[in-house]
């Protein structure tokens, strides 16, 4: 069942945009043409959420897409900035990591202390963490990734909605999304396990030496 909502999130977010734009570019205005090729996805996010019940990240993102939409429509948005709607989003987000590395702890910490505690950790365990010096630095290093990577995407996303024909840029466009983030989450689950199976091999080493 999981991967039947994978590749059918994957279909709706790339195939469905294309398919509603061809069918339509020819009998309105390019700006009208977009704003219903994006009514499949905006849909099917919506739907996501209420299933899934929950407010995170990924979320936040989807539902300030879909406000800047309605923005754009009522301001009568020209077709090029509707295209990049979504990665001005990305960029800020982007800029958000890396802006929290100003604060006394990073965004990705809180977000990955939220996912913890949800399996059995108290806040307090994790926190405490903090003070080892290699788990700052995780937390550290993954929001600069994230910061970086999120940034790249916009920038790229946006250079090709301003060079690119509009119809190849809606099927180009989610396939970088989709190789990006799925690169940033794949890095991150490596990364993490490698720091996690290191912090195990330290401990272990560490009860052997007080035998």
């Amino acid at each position: 069942m999981g991967k039947f909502f994978v590749a059918l999130d994957f279909l709706v977010n790339l195939g469905a945009p294309f398919l509603v734009y061809q069918l339509v570019s020819g009998h309105m205005s390019e700006t009208a043409a977009l704003m219903l090729s994006s009514v499949p996805p905006i849909l099917w996010s919506i739907g996501q959420l209420i299933w899934s019940r929950k407010l995170d990240a990924l979320s936040l993102l989807v539902i300030t897409g879909i406000a800047l939409s309605l923005v754009a429509t009522l301001l009568g948005g020209s077709p090029r900035l509707l295209l990049v709607r979504e990665s001005l989003i990305t960029g800020i987000f982007g800029l958000i990591f890396l802006g929290s590395l100003l604060f006394s702890r990073p965004l990705m910490f809180h977000l990955v202390k939220t996912t913890v505690t949800k399996q059995g950790m108290t806040q307090e365990a994790f926190a405490s963490r903090w003070s080892i010096p290699d788990f700052r630095f995780t937390f550290y290093l993954m929001t600069i990734v994230w910061g970086v990577g999120l940034l790249v995407e916009a920038t790229l996303k946006i250079i090709l909605a301003f060079t690119m024909p509009t119809g190849l840029f809606l099927v180009v466009s989610p396939i970088i999304s989709y190789t990006i983030y799925l690169g940033l989450l794949g890095w991150s689950i490596c990364y993490g396990n490698q720091r996690r199976k290191a912090g195990e091999r330290l401990a272990a080493a560490g009860k052997i030496g007080r035998q």
